[in-house]
């Protein structure tokens, strides 16, 4: 990892933030409002679907330590980069891990994210599923995917660049019904572009 390698990895985030604002979407503005609404969290924490980042880099800003999963492990570099720019790097373990396969013990994680993750979904049970076994009896589970409005934007900006938005179909209203099965109770919150549910067990 060369010093130019994180200016030019930098100098792309930036320009894929202005991009974003341009289209009316504040990545930024965001992420501070799913971090905003799942407090307080504390202890083991996950971030499922690590993605370029940028959720990534919001949380370790945010002052937390934590793990982060991803299929990829180019994409992960990116994030890796942004974290190293800005010296947040040691904040954050990466895992390359199915999201339907996480590679942990039963109940280890206290808090688990999934960002932008769910429309690309092929078996949202198979997640809800994973995330559960996974979640310490007093965990939660924060889920925040796009509105109609942040993916019609998404459409957009991939259409610009020549690109297809691929999306499985799988739903936050898809999650939410799975969890209340499981015997979760739910928190629901929208901004202009996220919808965002944060599940907790009856029982916690």
């Amino acid at each position: 990892m060369t010093e130019k390698e994180l200016i030019d990895n930098h100098k792309r985030y930036l320009e894929r933030i202005e991009l974003y604002r341009q289209y009316g979407y504040d990545i930024d503005k965001e992420r501070s409002f799913i971090i905003e609404k799942a407090q307080p969290f504390s202890g083991n924490i996950l971030e499922a679907g690590t993605g370029k980042g940028y959720f990534t880099l919001a949380l370790a800003r945010a002052g937390f330590k934590f793990f982060s999963l991803d299929i990829s492990e180019t994409e992960q570099r990116f994030a890796l980069l942004n974290l190293t720019y800005h010296q947040l790097q040691q904040q954050v373990t990466f895992l390359v891990a199915n999201v339907e396969s996480i590679p942990c013990d039963d109940g280890f994680f206290d808090v688990i994210f999934a960002v932008n993750m769910f429309h690309h979904l092929p078996s949202v049970r198979k997640v809800c599923d994973e995330f559960t076994r996974i979640l310490s009896p007093g965990g939660k589970i924060v889920l925040s995917d796009f509105n109609e409005k942040g993916l019609a934007i998404l459409d957009k900006i991939h259409e610009r660049e020549g690109r297809r938005h691929e999306v499985s179909g799988g739903t936050l209203a898809d999650a939410k019904t799975i969890l209340i099965e499981r015997g979760f109770t739910m928190k629901e919150y929208q901004s202009e572009m996220q919808d965002l549910i944060i599940a907790v067990p009856v029982t916690a």
